[in-house]
């Protein structure tokens, strides 16, 4: 990569990470807020999903601020915003009080992706955008890694009952990544030629309509998925397999690790085979790995192994999709397209982490993670096949 491309990377690269650290965090505290403040499976897994359902509303946002005022800026207002409403996370009293401060987050950490997505889609060059930014896609597993890292920590050293509190004053961080994309990240060159900046409305209409809904239930299907298991998975290792906190943090190492090789191996897929066939690899691994994952008992050694096939594809799926939306949508509309479409999937996806909650009260919690996980990636197999092939498309500012 030129420096430009680099500066860019890293950035996103970052930003991703951060993000992905902040959001993840609650899945960890998750147990221990059950038993604190006496909540029922179903009301935690509404605090997971008012995160989630709040970031396709900010994505939705970001997406079109970053048409019309630029990949970059919004790119920063977003990081700081999520990184203050993870901090004052860790003040709530009560459940309506984080309930608020995940939801009002969950406005930035939709958002991060949708201006972060198109700077990286647009700044590199089309050989190398599929490996490129899928590989800013990898930012999430360090991310989760560190969440987990800190957790087991955090958890060692401090009493359960302001540990969770700890945990998410860590979240501050990422908004030091903004004097880093201040001094070194310029917006693309694709975006300042366009001759005109588009509005949201554009996505619906009759050249990109059937564009914009194959593109959402296409991030239904992977955000669905991934939803379902990684928000439960946490209690799913401590509440029904008997893990400890370390065999838990064990567990998620392995899973985190499997994430970080899908991550760079699909990004170079994406590439190498081409967007849809990368969709159809990685949906039908996914499948298989969440139902035998969730539905078959095994030892705790069986049971870690599994978790790195478990990390590789579903975490893998979302190496190709930063390339295939950017290469979907003209440039007038090119932020809102893959703002809307993502989060889309992702207002639609936070509703599963609620339902496998709830109905977990009337069959085994791995049942149902396994089933809403493995609909929801036939979903995506589905549209992959009615969406074009995109790879090596050059983008131009019409």
């Amino acid at each position: 990569m030129n420096p430009k491309e680099r500066s860019a990377f890293w950035a996103c690269f970052g930003g991703w990470a951060l993000d992905a650290m902040d959001v993840q965090l609650y899945s960890f505290v998750m147990p221990s807020l059950i038993v604190l403040w006496g909540m029922t499976k179903g009301q935690a897994g509404t605090l997971a999903t008012s995160a989630l359902l709040f970031s396709a509303l900010g994505g939705w946002m970001a997406g079109l601020l970053a048409d019309r005022i630029g990949r970059v800026r919004t790119l920063q207002i977003t990081i700081v915003w999520f990184a203050v409403f993870t901090c004052l996370s860790g003040f709530a009293h009560g459940y309506w009080e984080l309930f608020a401060a995940r939801a009002l987050l969950g406005v930035g950490f939709g958002g991060e992706w949708a201006a972060g997505a198109v700077l990286m889609g647009e700044v590199i060059r089309a050989e190398y955008r599929g490996r490129a930014v899928g590989t800013v896609q990898a930012g999430w597993a360090v991310g989760w890694g560190v969440s987990a890292l800190l957790y087991t920590v955090i958890f060692k050293f401090f009493p359960e009952a302001y540990a969770w509190r700890v945990l998410f004053f860590c979240g501050i961080a990422p908004a030091l990544l903004v004097v880093f994309i201040r001094k070194n990240v310029s917006e693309p060159e694709v975006w300042k030629a366009a001759p005109e900046r588009g509005r949201f409305l554009y996505i619906f209409g009759r050249d990109t309509l059937r564009t914009t809904l194959f593109a959402s239930l296409l991030a239904t299907g992977a955000l669905g998925g991934y939803y379902a298991i990684t928000a439960w998975l946490p209690t799913y290792l401590k509440t029904v397999r008997g893990l400890s906190v370390q065999g838990t943090g064990a567990s998620f190492g392995v899973v985190i690790a499997g994430s970080f090789c899908g991550y760079l191996v699909s990004a170079h897929l994406s590439d190498a085979l081409g967007r849809k066939r990368n969709f159809y690899l990685f949906s039908v691994g996914s499948i298989a790995t969440v139902l035998l994952y969730t539905h078959v008992e095994f030892g705790a050694g069986t049971l870690l192994f599994l978790g790195f096939p478990l990390g590789f594809f579903a975490s893998g799926i979302f190496s190709g999709m930063g390339a295939f939306f950017t290469e979907l949508f003209p440039t007038r509309v090119r932020a809102s397209g893959q703002g809307f479409s993502y989060n889309f999937g992702r207002g639609v996806g936070a509703l599963f982490p609620s339902v496998v909650g709830f109905l977990s009260s009337t069959m085994p919690l791995g049942r149902a993670i396994g089933i809403f996980a493995a609909a929801a990636y036939a979903v995506l197999f589905l549209a992959a096949l009615a969406l074009p092939e995109t790879r090596g498309k050059e983008l131009s500012a019409a």
